[in-house]
């Protein structure tokens, strides 16, 4: 039986504490910081996602056997190597493999170097060399912040003016602060977006449902990006070639390279891909669980999550078999008005006593309690409404069903999500 932590308080971690639940092998779940969503199914611990010292104590005093870590910002600050030195268990990567976030720039040179397909691109540290770079730059075009921006720092310039404000906002204005120390600019890629996921212990590897997430705040892409309002899994178009193709030419590459330069990468790998004429390319990395990917991808799983993430963790990933359910999941975020701009908070959420179906689960991202137990708004992304079902309409509809059952002031969501799945189901 195992105690384990779950660092994290957005809806991708109280999925994560949802399906980690369901196991046999879990006697205690505890969650740092936690929401009051997760606080139904974990301890919650009030320590700050980026409190290393102080997570670690915790994990020593309470015996913790496993930290699944939710966000980037610890893994990147090399909380797996604190944990790993006071020979804690931990699933996620080094502060060394977590560069593959950290840094676009590192990622993108770590492909050129190994033949690994993506966007052609120019790394600069320079705001005028960047500036002079783009005068002559075919448009659109893509500049995106270096470092750690929560999901916002990718800007996609489709006129010369655009691209010029875009590097004005990272490396004048400091919108991201540090993150837009250095810049990345890269050719514009045509075709679909979609996001493969994969558990690797180092050397092994388990690939997840393919899933598309909706990045932009308003329908039809339109708008500034967030760090996801919705997603679905897995994708129709990522067919079994094409995640053949991607487990060959991008996942075990891109893992071997890290073992070759001596960052060996264990923990989830995500990639963010375009599916061009080409075949698939890189957009990006990230070294976590997607959100709101894991949303939609980890209710079509099977197989018992808390012993997959403890054999990754073991460097024994092989001796477990990832098992999925032949259905269909959507999730649709519910917004702050203003998001992911400036957004009010402590707006009162009524409806959740509403929902029935035990097929659609409701994971709270940006919530808290008042006195009297009411759920308010704490957030810009607040709640994120997931249906399964047989097949991909049915989950639709059972997602919008539920999301139309909620109210909270100035409430956003898009009602497209999942709508370019639709010709291939």
């Amino acid at each position: 039986m195992m105690k384990i932590l779950v660092i994290g308080s957005g809806g991708r971690e109280h999925a994560l504490v949802w399906k980690l639940a369901q196991s046999p092998l879990v006697e205690k779940l505890y969650c740092a910081p936690g929401n009051p969503g997760i606080a139904q199914l974990a301890a919650g611990v009030d320590i700050a996602v980026t409190n290393v010292a102080a997570l670690q104590r915790f994990a020593k005093e309470q015996q913790i056997d496993l930290t699944v870590v939710g966000p980037e910002a610890p893994l990147v600050a090399g909380i797996a190597d604190e944990f790993e030195a006071e020979g804690l268990r931990i699933f996620g990567p080094s502060k060394q493999a977590a560069m593959i976030e950290g840094s676009k720039a590192f990622a993108k040179e770590l492909m050129r170097k190994y033949r690994i397909p993506t966007a052609a691109a120019k790394i600069f540290t320079n705001a005028q060399e960047a500036n002079a770079y783009l005068e002559t730059a075919p448009i659109p075009i893509v500049i995106k912040a270096d470092g750690l921006a929560a999901g916002k720092g990718a800007i996609v310039a489709r006129t010369r003016e655009e691209a010029l404000a875009a590097v004005h906002r990272l490396m004048r204005a400091r919108e991201f602060g540090d993150a837009g120390n250095q810049v990345v600019i890269e050719e514009f890629m045509e075709g679909q977006e979609v996001s493969v996921l994969c558990l690797t212990d180092g050397k092994n590897l388990c690939m997840l449902p393919a899933a598309q997430d909706h990045k932009a705040v308003f329908d039809n892409d339109e708008g500034p990006n967030t760090g996801g309002m919705g997603a679905y899994a897995p994708a129709p178009f990522m067919t079994a070639e094409l995640m053949g193709r991607v487990e060959r030419e991008i996942l075990r590459p891109v893992i071997a390279a890290m073992a070759t330069e001596n960052r060996p990468y264990r923990g989830v790998l995500y990639a963010g891909l375009m599916l061009t004429h080409d075949g698939p390319k890189v957009v990006e990395f990230n070294c976590r669980f997607g959100d709101p990917e894991t949303q939609a991808i980890l209710p079509l799983i099977e197989s018992d999550l808390a012993e997959m993430l403890w054999y990754a963790a073991n460097s024994n990933l092989n001796s477990c078999e990832l098992k999925i359910a032949p259905r269909w999941a959507l999730s649709v975020v519910l917004a702050s008005g203003g998001y992911p701009g400036k957004f009010e908070t402590g707006k009162l959420i009524s409806g959740l006593e509403r929902i029935d179906d035990d097929e659609v689960m409701v994971f709270h991202a940006g919530t808290a309690l008042d006195h009297n137990g009411n759920y308010l708004t704490n957030g810009g992304r607040v709640l994120a409404v997931t249906g399964v079902a047989e097949n991909f309409l049915a989950a639709h509809e059972k997602t919008y069903c539920v999301v139309g059952k909620i109210r909270f002031e100035g409430m956003h969501y898009r009602k497209d999500v999942g709508m370019k799945a639709m010709r291939y189901v």
